[in-house]
């Protein structure tokens, strides 16, 4: 048996809907590090076992497995997921990744770690980063007087010098600091005297209550204009020849946990001069340093990047305000000074990940009341308020800890990650309720006590000219670039400039200036990649890993894009590998309500495509008419459904892409030439993609009301449903 026949649709897209939903609570070591996109654990599981076992996969999901002998690999590394699971099940495993920091980070996931010791040490720093620093991250409570509280966040207002009159300008887009969400009432920050107003209706909002000037929802700032307030002046910006914008603080979000009880919703104020004050000292501190860790680095041009250069940005350390750069030097001082490497590649993890909070592109989510980290949208979006989080991080009364984006939430989050390499678990749900179940006999590691001993091999290499034995793999599962949709480097960079300065030789990769490598597989207009750039690269490691792989085995990857020709790619590049695709399978790979998605009408599903140089697909799978694809994607719907997913016309354009171009790949594979141009080759794939016809009606019927709520007959289906087996060998 095989994916083919044993991936079971409805169980796996249960499973996989919702870890995506909060993913770190069913597969916590994804804390270790921010990566972009991460698919979910459990369907990767899914695919190992459903290949490797000869049983039902309902029955064996939740049982503990040691596949001794079998070796893995990932060209694409990236954040390591289908690694991690093949470890886990005592696969050995080969994880290649052009990118340094994914190298790093998977190395990162993967190495045992002494708990004791890493807590012992963390500890201590964030002790020594209390003393220096904790005074710039405490503030008064106007409410109960108390003096010296914890701050959770600072709110900043970008600025900008008027050219009629030289007044700085404050750029606020809105007034809305808060919502009625999660606190009791709207906060509303004044345009007049800068207060802050609890109001119960944004559209008659009042006055303030401080000066009496009427209170407004909407800012100043529209469309790179807004109006001087002191001589009417239009003011525009961004001016990227004069630099980055200026900032002045204009909000704090604390906490008083020793009022707990006594105060309903949250503590906001209006910075008083000791707060100003504080800000100012940090300044002074910064300016008084000789740096040894902040990046002096230039920004690079990109893709990406370039976002970054129009709104004046030109060096990495322009991206922090003082306040971070003083602390994120100082915690880079105290961990260059722990003589353990383990412990310190740790801990310099850490500081890499805290990066992503500590950062002036951080914004401040209105409504969930919390720091949104920078890489929330998979770019580098420039706002015009910036939310700044404390460095040390903040603890409620028991000393948990609250907010984001402080060291106490990343070492908290790491130790986590790092007990469930020692003690995975897989999430179960049962009549409404929800059971962590541990599964005996599975780890992550290399070795382990009394334990068989696995291979693990992480490189940072291109897998395009990786040399690799022939038939020396089982199985090749991967989550490759998905055309242009992330630039993996030019977003790592931002962290890699700090983690380089601090660990040196020590990563490997780490003895290039960047994360950027001239033939990374993505769509890049910048560094002029293009499609064939994309195409020939992805050719070219599919061929060495079929090569690599035993008769009959599975080269198994995920993707998804909104156009049907980022699909051509993957068509000629499974050709040119002299394999077959054998399925096609739907499966939840996002979660609708992520900020880089919403609202986009991109698709939430994955297509899995199951590749081999021989092996059997399913008879009933096979089709030649848009009506019978029709009827194909009708049915995996009505599985989805019973997963509990709620399928868009964005998921049934993807769902049917996959069939489209899985059935394109049989139709040209008795005649395919690998030696045709690249030029050709697309043309011939996108030849064979239309000759199904129009696939728009496919979507439109099956997304039409009735088909979105079909008879219970549909939705009846068993819970694990089989087809029969029809297989069609190749």
């Amino acid at each position: 048996m095989s994916i083919e026949h044993r991936f079971d649709i409805p169980l796996v897209a249960s499973l996989a809907l919702r870890e995506k939903q909060i993913q770190q609570n069913y597969r916590p070591i994804i804390a270790v590090h921010k990566w972009f996109a991460r698919r979910p654990g459990t369907l990767f599981r899914a695919l190992l076992l459903s290949e490797f076992l000869d049983e039902r996969l309902d029955a064996t999901y939740f049982e503990g497995h040691d596949f001794a002998g079998k070796k893995v690999a990932d060209p694409f590394m990236g954040g390591g997921t289908p690694l991690i699971e093949a470890n886990r099940i005592g696969c050995d495993v080969l994880g290649l990744d052009i990118n340094p920091m994914a190298a790093w980070i998977v190395s990162e996931e993967i190495e045992h770690l002494d708990h004791d010791v890493y807590r012992t040490t963390a500890d201590r720093l964030v002790k020594s980063l209390d003393e220096d620093v904790g005074e710039l991250y405490r503030t008064d409570c106007p409410v109960f007087g108390d003096l010296d509280v914890p701050v959770k966040y600072f709110m900043w207002v970008k600025t900008i010098p008027c050219d009629a009159c030289g007044a700085e300008v404050d750029l606020f887009p809105g007034y809305l600091l808060a919502d009625d969400t999660r606190h009791p009432r709207n906060v509303l920050v004044c345009g007049h005297c800068g207060d802050l107003n609890e109001v119960e209706d944004l559209k008659h909002p009042g006055s303030c209550a401080h000066c009496r000037a009427t209170l407004s929802v909407s800012g100043p700032a529209k469309r790179s204009r807004c109006k001087c307030p002191a001589c009417d002046a239009e003011v525009r910006y961004p001016r990227p020849m004069d630099g980055p914008l200026g900032r002045r603080l204009f909000a704090i979000e604390y906490a008083n946990p020793g009022r707990k009880g006594q105060h309903k919703g949250r503590f906001f104020k209006k910075p008083d001069a000791k707060d100003l004050r504080r800000a100012r000292t940090a300044s002074a501190r910064v300016k008084a340093l000789e740096p040894r860790f902040i990046p002096q680095q230039e920004i690079p041009a990109g893709d990406e990047t370039d976002r970054l250069h129009r709104w004046g940005y030109r060096y990495y350390r322009e991206l922090f305000n003082d306040r971070q750069l003083l602390g994120l030097e100082l915690s880079c001082r105290l961990i260059k000074q722990v003589n353990d490497t383990r412990i310190r590649h740790a801990l310099a993890t850490n500081l890499s990940d805290l990066l992503r909070y500590q950062n002036t592109l951080c914004r401040y989510d209105t409504m969930a009341l919390k720091s949104l980290d920078v890489f929330s949208v998979h770019g580098f979006p420039v706002g015009l308020v910036e939310c700044e989080s404390n460095l040390l991080g903040s603890v409620n009364g028991t000393g948990g800890a609250v907010g984001s984006g402080g060291w106490t939430n990343i070492i908290d989050k790491y130790a986590k990650a790092k007990r469930y390499c020692d003690a995975p678990f897989e999430v179960q749900h049962r009549a409404g309720r929800k059971t962590q179940v541990p599964i005996e006999g599975e780890w992550i590691g290399e070795t382990r006590p009394g334990a068989r001993s696995r291979e693990v091999a992480i490189h940072c290499a291109s897998s395009t000219d990786y040399a690799l034995e022939p038939g020396s793999l089982d199985a090749v599962f991967t989550d490759p670039p998905y055309f242009g949709n992330v630039q993996y480097a030019e977003l790592m960079d931002f962290c890699f400039v700090w983690l380089r300065g601090l660990v040196g030789a020590e990563g490997e990769g780490f003895n290039q200036d960047s994360t950027r490598a001239a033939n990374e597989l993505t769509v890049n207009l910048t560094e002029g990649r293009d499609l064939a750039h994309f195409t020939e690269g992805l050719s070219q490691v599919f061929s060495r890993m079929a090569l690599a792989l035993k008769p009959g085995g599975p080269l198994a990857f995920t993707y998804h894009h909104n156009k049907l020709e980022a699909y051509h790619s993957i068509g000629v590049a499974i050709l040119d590998a002299g394999l077959t695709c054998s399925a096609s399978l739907p499966c939840p790979a996002e979660m609708g309500g992520s900020i880089h998605i919403h609202g986009t009408g991109s698709s939430i599903i994955d297509t899995v495509f199951v590749c081999r140089v021989n092996g059997e697909a399913k008879r009933q799978h096979l089709f030649s008419t848009m009506d019978e694809l029709t009827g194909i994607v009708r049915d995996e719907l009505g599985q989805l459904r019973l997963a509990g997913v709620k399928p868009t016309a964005g998921d049934i354009r993807c769902i049917a892409f996959g069939h489209l171009t899985r059935m394109a790949i049989w139709a040209l594979r008795p005649t395919w030439q690998a030696s045709w141009s690249t030029a050709e080759k697309l043309t011939r794939f996108a030849g064979s993609l239309n000759a199904f016809g129009s696939w728009q009606p496919v979507v439109d019927r099956l997304s039409s009301p009735v088909e979105a709520h079909p008879p219970t007959s549909v939705q009846s289906l068993p819970l694990f449903h089989k087809e029969e087996r029809d297989a069609v060998a190749f």
